[in-house]
C-alpha cells in the first residue's frame, strides 16, 4: 500500500480546486499542474494513447490481452477539490494503527476529529488513517479515485497474466461545480460503459442519483431614510429573509436522507438595495423535482406582486438521475457487486445523494455507476480516508476488469 499512499499524498498537495465564477474549462489554471503530471505518470506506468486535450481532459488506455473479443469498460475521476473549503497547502497527516480515539488535527485552534461526533471512524481502528491538518480540505474526493485508477493499472501492467479486455480511463477538470463532462468526449472515450470511482465508505455502489438544479435570487430594494421610509423604503434583505422563510424549513441538507429531497442555500449577500441568494434543488424523484421548481417560482410570483416585481429567478437544470440509463444495462452494477463480493467488500447498492460526472456521461450514451474512493467528510477539514478502503478500491478495479474480461462481447 506504501505506492498507493505516496500517490495520493503526491497529489493532494497540489491545488486543484475549481472556480465556479469562471467560465473557462478548466475553470483554474491550478488544475493544469495536477493534469499534466497525471499524464505524464500515465505514460511512464505504461499506458497508451495517453492523450490531454486543451480542456484538460486526460485519456488513456490499457490495451485489451484478451484471446476473445471482450467489452471495452472505462474508469473515470476529476482531479479538482470542492470550492466549498480551502485546497490551498494541504499537509495531510497520517495516523498509523488508529487506536479509536479522537484525533487532533490543529491543536492550536483545538479542532478535533472525534468518533463522538464522527462515529464512522469507529469502523476503522487498527486501520491507517490519512487525515487533515485542520486547516483545509484533504481532496480524496476524488484524488483518491484517481490514485486508486492508476494504481490498479499498474498492477495489471505488471500483472498480465491477469486476462482483460481494453481499459480506457479519464480523469476530469470541474466535476466539483457541476461541469465535469460537459467537455466529455464520450465517443473518443469509446467505451461500452464506465465506472466513476467517486463514492464514499468502503462498498459503496450506485446507480441512482439526485435530479438537480440550481437557482439564484437577485433582490432589488430601496433605501430610504429610515426615521421617512414608511410606504417607501423597500429592504431587500427583509424580502430575501421573507422568501426564504416560506421554503419549507424541514426539507434541507440536515435535515433529510435516503432519497428525501431538499432545498440548500449556500450563498447569501445583501443589503437595503440589492440581496442575492443562491441555492441548490434536489430530488431523486423527477415529479417532486419539477414540484421543487414550480414552489420556488410560485415564492417569487408572490412577493414580485406584493412588492412591485423587485425580484430576478433564475433557475438552471445541472444533471438527471442516471437509474433510467443504467437500469436497462444493470448487468454492469451486477459485475461491480460480484467483483467487490469476490474480494471481500460487503456491497452497499444505495442512491447517491448528489451526483457525479457519471449522472451526466450516463445520458450522453456512457452508462456509468459509480463506486467507492473509500473517505468520508468530503468537502471540509474533517475529511479522513483509510488506506485500507483505498486498498480495496483498487482491488475492486482490477476483480472488475478481471470479470469483464472473461465475457465475450456479443
Amino acid at each position: 500500500m506504501k505506492n498507493l499512499l505516496d500517490r495520493f499524498l503526491g497529489y493532494v498537495k497540489i491545488d486543484t480546486q475549481s472556480d465556479p465564477s469562471s467560465k473557462t474549462t478548466p475553470s483554474s489554471e491550478k488544475q493544469w499542474y495536477l493534469a499534466n503530471e497525471l499524464a505524464e505518470e500515465l505514460e511512464n506506468i505504461g499506458m497508451e494513447e495517453v492523450t490531454i486535450d486543451d480542456n484538460a481532459y486526460i485519456m488513456a488506455t490499457l490495451p485489451s490481452n484478451s484471446d476473445t473479443p471482450v467489452p471495452t469498460i472505462g474508469f473515470i475521476s476529476h482531479f479538482d477539490t470542492s470550492p466549498d473549503f480551502t485546497g490551498t497547502d494541504v499537509n495531510p497527516q497520517i495516523i498509523e494503527d488508529y487506536d479509536g480515539g479522537d484525533i487532533v488535527l490543529n491543536a492550536l485552534e483545538n479542532i478535533v476529529l472525534s468518533p463522538s461526533y464522527f462515529d464512522d471512524l469507529l469502523r476503522y481502528k487498527g486501520q491507517t488513517l490519512i487525515t487533515t491538518d485542520g486547516n483545509t480540505l484533504l481532496g480524496a474526493d476524488d484524488k483518491a479515485g484517481i490514485a486508486e485508477i492508476i494504481t490498479a493499472m499498474e498492477y495489471l501492467i505488471d500483472h498480465p497474466e491477469i486476462k482483460h479486455g481494453k481499459i480506457r480511463v479519464g480523469f476530469t477538470p470541474d466535476e466539483e461545480i457541476g461541469r465535469g463532462a460537459h467537455q466529455f468526449n464520450v465517443e473518443k472515450f469509446g467505451a461500452d460503459w464506465a465506472y466513476t470511482i467517486d463514492g464514499s465508505e468502503v462498498g459503496e455502489l450506485e446507480y441512482e442519483n439526485f435530479n438537480a438544479a440550481k437557482a439564484k435570487v437577485s433582490i432589488k430594494g430601496k433605501s430610504v431614510h429610515p426615521g421617512y421610509a414608511k410606504n417607501k423604503m423597500v429592504n431587500a434583505i427583509s424580502i430575501a429573509t421573507e422568501f426564504l422563510g416560506i421554503l419549507p424549513p424541514e426539507e434541507t441538507p440536515q435535515n433529510t436522507e435516503g432519497r428525501q429531497g431538499f432545498f440548500h442555500v449556500h450563498h447569501l449577500k445583501g443589503s437595503i438595495e440589492m440581496a442575492e441568494f443562491e441555492l441548490i434543488i434536489r430530488d431523486h424523484d423527477k415529479v417532486q423535482f419539477e414540484e421543487r421548481k414550480k414552489l420556488l417560482i410560485a415564492i417569487a410570483d408572490k412577493l414580485n406582486h406584493y412588492y412591485n416585481n423587485c425580484i430576478d429567478l433564475q433557475i438552471t437544470d445541472q444533471y438527471y438521475n442516471m437509474k433510467a440509463k443504467v437500469e436497462p444495462v444493470y448487468h454492469i452494477v451486477e459485475i461491480a457487486r460480484e467483483a467487490m463480493e469476490a474480494v471481500g467488500v460487503k456491497p452497499i447498492i444505495k442512491p447517491i445523494r448528489g451526483g457525479t460526472d457519471g449522472s451526466q456521461l450516463s445520458y450522453m450514451g456512457l452508462p456509468c455507476p459509480n463506486i467507492f474512493a473509500g473517505g468520508h467528510n468530503f468537502h471540509g477539514k474533517y475529511e479522513y480516508i483509510p488506506l485500507e478502503s483505498m486498498q480495496k478500491a483498487v482491488d475492486v478495479i482490477v476483480k472488475i476488469c478481471e470479470l469483464v474480461g472473461q465475457k465475450r462481447k456479443e
